[in-house]
């Protein structure tokens, strides 16, 4: 995992290089539950906050369209209580407090909406979700007592991989400075396990960033005496 994150970060900038495209630089709050069933019984759910941190290219594409893929870390997670019990986590727990630490890929696309220098932008496109680890925390109805445990990932545990769907609204300067809100909707289920909770994210946030400036390179071809 630590030899494709840095690939991909080794892409990023022989990109830039190579085409003089804008990498920026973003970070930002957020908050984050989950859409979450058991044998299609909605469960009731509370936020957790945590944070984003990454890096994405501006491509110019076409017209006021852009290729904009982006790489980035994400703290979430989800509370969630239950009137239901299955695993994961456990056939008796009535409750579970998640956090998450996951690194995304996004390749999205973006359309500047208008023409001027600084103007409002809207982004959108899949992800690819890697749930890196985690931690959770439930109690056992019956007093049966509280457990504090690291998440088992595997095909009968939870699963490593995940999809989401995310969009953005935000504005760009013209100095490069950019902020935006994001929605990322969950596609796919982080549960692996048969008869198991459906269990997708939501996450809202806001972030702030900046484009780092290309410096041109220019050749002087001209003969000299």
């Amino acid at each position: 995992m630590r030899l494709f994150c840095l690939s991909v970060l080794l892409s990023f900038c022989c990109a830039n290089l190579a085409a003089q495209n804008q990498i920026g630089f973003f970070a930002g709050g957020q908050t984050s539950t989950a859409s979450y069933y058991i044998n299609s019984i909605k469960q009731k759910r509370d936020y957790k906050y945590g944070f984003q941190l990454g890096m994405n290219m501006k491509v110019p594409f076409e017209g006021n369209i852009y290729f904009n893929p982006a790489v980035f870390y994400s703290l979430k997670g989800y509370k969630v209580n239950y009137t239901q019990f299955v695993f994961p986590p456990d056939t008796n727990a009535v409750d579970n407090d998640v956090s998450l630490h996951t690194f995304e890929l996004a390749p999205m696309l973006q359309i500047d909406l208008g023409k001027n220098p600084s103007h409002c932008f809207l982004k959108f496109g899949p992800s690819l979700d890697f749930q890196l680890f985690g931690k959770e925390k439930f109690n056992r109805k019956n007093g049966g007592g509280q457990v504090d445990r690291n998440m088992k990932f595997g095909f009968t545990d939870y699963g490593h991989f995940s999809a989401n769907f995310l969009a953005q609204f935000g504005y760009e300067s013209s100095s490069g400075f950019m902020v935006f809100a994001q929605y990322s909707l969950g596609l796919a289920s982080i549960n692996n396990a048969d008869n198991g909770p459906r269990i997708r994210h939501r996450v809202y946030g806001i972030s702030i960033g900046h484009y780092l400036k290309n410096k041109k390179i220019v050749i002087d071809t001209r003969n000299k005496e």
